[in-house]
């Protein structure tokens, strides 16, 4: 197995990608602490994990709130005894053009993408350096790297978590610390399904032309990137073996976007 005893931690794990990221890391050996709002909402993933033979503990863990990242990260290092990989992966999503953005909508977007990934970030990395070293991962998008219409909150926040990325490469590799982010085209995930109305009513078009026309339009071959396809680069990005991979931005996104 490719992670065999790592203790890792997967914020936003209790459905979507997450979830699925979270059961990959399991298979592969790892211990799993799996964050989201309530420890309620990571119990079906724990729960799935610990029934295939895995190990997993449900965290209560509000990526904004300082003391909860803080508390949440302390906990898996008091039952586990470290952290050797983080992935920011908690995410939210607005639908609305600039001019009618509500400002408290744009913050709730930066606050949990960007200051969550942040603070998971800071609380991760003080584990890490005290213990030789480790992998900091982030949920990117391919919106990390290009904008679309009507999301402009989350193409800032995606685009500035390249960033935080790209500066922890940097900063953490004399702390033996590397760090991707990964860069997913749409994934037909809870949060994916509740834009498709959306931009429908927005843009003034069927569900099913968002989805073709939209969505995969500029896909190689009209399909949806899935859970699965995400939670296999995260295993490998997770397990691989030297700094040789970090700093990086890793697309999977059946070709929507060529870097």
């Amino acid at each position: 197995m490719r992670m065999n005893n790592r203790v890792a931690l997967i914020t936003g794990a209790g459905r979507g990608i997450g979830r699925a990221i979270a059961e990959a890391y399991a298979r592969e050996g790892a211990k799993v602490a799996v964050a989201d709002l309530t420890e309620e909402a990571a119990a079906d993933t724990v729960s799935a994990i610990e029934a295939a033979g895995g190990t997993a503990m449900a965290l209560a863990m509000d990526v904004t709130d300082e003391q909860a990242v803080d508390n949440g990260v302390d906990a898996i290092v008091e039952r586990w005894g470290s952290l050797d990989i983080a992935l920011a992966n908690a995410g939210v999503q607005h639908i609305d053009p600039v001019h009618k953005l509500a400002f408290a909508d744009w913050r709730k977007v930066m606050n949990v993408h960007l200051d969550g990934a942040f603070l998971v970030t800071r609380a991760a990395l003080r584990q890490m350096y005290a213990s030789g070293g480790g992998v900091m991962l982030y949920m990117g998008s391919v919106h990390s790297l290009e904008a679309s219409p009507l999301k402009s909150p989350y193409v800032a926040a995606k685009h500035g978590m390249l960033g935080l990325c790209r500066a922890v490469a940097k900063e953490g590799a004399e702390h033996g610390v590397r760090s991707n982010i990964i860069c997913p085209g749409f994934v037909r995930t809870p949060l994916v399904e509740k834009q498709i109305p959306e931009q429908a009513k927005e843009l003034g078009i069927s569900e099913e032309e968002v989805i073709r026309n939209v969505m995969l339009k500029n896909t190689v071959d009209g399909e949806f990137t899935t859970v699965e396809d995400v939670a296999e680069l995260a295993v490998h990005l997770a397990a691989f073996p030297s700094a040789a991979l970090t700093g990086q931005s890793i697309v999977v996104s059946h070709g929507w976007h060529m870097q």
